[in-house]
């Protein structure tokens, strides 16, 4: 794993509403977003690991939920973090 602890507390820190907090969705879709990056880079390295690529492709898809929900819930919020985070074009 690549995120570590105080990585993860900066992340909740920076996104969320507090370290501590890290049901918050807003930092959720931060920590998703990280691991995708990493996981991204490992699978250019090493074409054939289909278990990485799988846990790849979910996390996408927990990302994509967690990303409807906040565009549902306040569509402001959503479009500062896809912003932030460099998700879209």
């Amino acid at each position: 794993m690549n995120v570590t602890t105080a990585k993860k507390k900066e992340l909740f820190k920076t996104y969320g509403k507090s370290e501590s907090d890290t049901g918050d969705t807003k930092g959720q879709i931060a920590l998703f977003t990280e691991r995708i990056n990493h996981l991204t880079e490992h699978l250019k390295k090493n074409q054939k690991d289909f278990g990485t690529e799988r846990a790849l492709v979910n996390m996408v898809g927990k990302r994509r939920r967690l990303l409807d929900y906040l565009k549902a819930k306040d569509i402001e919020q959503y479009r500062n973090l896809i912003k932030e985070l460099k998700i879209r074009k």
